[in-house]
C-alpha cells in the first residue's frame, strides 16, 4: 500500500490568509457595540476561524477529502461576506474597513 501524501497546511499560502481574516475580523469585531456580542460578533468570529481551520483540518486527509474541506472554508467564507455586509448595512463598518 503506498503513503498517502499530506498538505504541510502551514505551508499553504491559503492557510496563511484564513490567519489574516481572522485577524482582520477580530479588529473589526473588537469596535462593534458590546450588544452584538452574542449575535453577529460571535458568528463572524466563528466563521473566520472556521476558514484556515478546516485547511488545517483538511491537510491531513486524503485528496479528495481535502477538497470538500476546502469547499467548507470556501462556503466560511462565503457566510462572512454576507455577515461583512450586514455590519456594513448596521453602520458598524465603513466601506474602507469592508
Amino acid at each position: 500500500m503506498s503513503e498517502k501524501k499530506r498538505h504541510n497546511y502551514k505551508n499553504l499560502k491559503i492557510w496563511t490568509l484564513g490567519l489574516d481574516i481572522v485577524n482582520d475580523v477580530f479588529d473589526l469585531i473588537s469596535e462593534f457595540p458590546s450588544d452584538e456580542r452574542f449575535g453577529l460578533t460571535s458568528q463572524m468570529s466563528r466563521c473566520s476561524i472556521s476558514i484556515p481551520s478546516n485547511i488545517a483540518e483538511g491537510s491531513s486527509r486524503t485528496a479528495k477529502s481535502f477538497s470538500y474541506f476546502i469547499d467548507i472554508a470556501l462556503g466560511s467564507s462565503y457566510e462572512l461576506g454576507t455577515q461583512l455586509l450586514i455590519a456594513f448595512n448596521r453602520k458598524y463598518i465603513t466601506k474602507e474597513k469592508n
